[in-house]
């Protein structure tokens, strides 16, 4: 008997009109059940060209107005995100078998709240923030180390900062799509959409 005969299939329901009600929900069942980063997201940007390119990043702030990550604006998808601030992601819970992928304009969080999370990270991070030239050519592994003992000696005893090009990003979804596992592949989805971030929100079941 095939094993997800008879299985519930969670519902994408819990809001009619609210998707970050139904998301709040469903993410605080993933930080139960998943073993590792219930907040890990592939995010999707695009280059000069329109070719698309995907990275893991972790989502660190939601809320009505929309999905916070932080990154080095000077890496790929900080330039990438400079030449069309538009961005897409996904979350996806294998203890749960659900996914949740929305799309929409990114704009940069303040520099109060960029501030604010910076100073929140532990130590090491901050100076990796610092130390890390991310996503351009490394020597070797040595010159990366050597970076970071640099500026550990640097600010053993003075506040580290946020360097001016460790930015949040926040997207602003325009689509919000839940989507649960269903026997046989008949699986649950529903799409919420709106043409701006200042309309209300429609509702849709898909096909599978």
């Amino acid at each position: 008997m095939n094993e997800l005969m008879g299985r519930d299939v969670p519902t994408a329901t819990q809001s009619d009109t609210n998707p970050f009600e139904t998301f709040a929900a469903w993410f605080a069942e993933a930080e139960k059940s998943e073993i590792n980063d219930p907040n890990a997201m592939a995010l999707a940007t695009v280059d000069a060209s329109g070719l698309p390119d995907v990275r893991m990043v972790l989502l660190k702030a939601f809320d009505s107005t929309g999905f916070v990550f932080y990154s080095n604006a000077e890496s790929a998808k900080g330039r990438q995100l400079a030449g069309n601030m538009q961005a897409a992601a996904v979350l996806h819970w294998k203890s749960l078998r659900r996914q949740i992928r929305f799309r929409g304009p990114v704009s940069q969080v303040s520099t109060a709240e960029a501030d604010a999370y910076f100073a929140s990270r532990p130590l090491q991070s901050r100076i990796g923030a610092w130390a890390s030239q991310q996503s351009r050519p490394l020597e070797s592994r040595f010159a990366l180390e050597t970076a970071v003992a640099k500026f550990t000696a640097k600010h053993a005893l003075t506040p580290l900062t946020r360097p001016p090009y460790w930015v949040g990003y926040r997207i602003v979804p325009l689509a919000i799509e839940f989507w649960s596992d269903g026997a046989f592949r008949l699986h649950d989805r529903i799409r919420y959409f709106r043409q701006a971030d200042t309309e209300p929100w429609s509702k849709e079941r898909l096909y599978p």
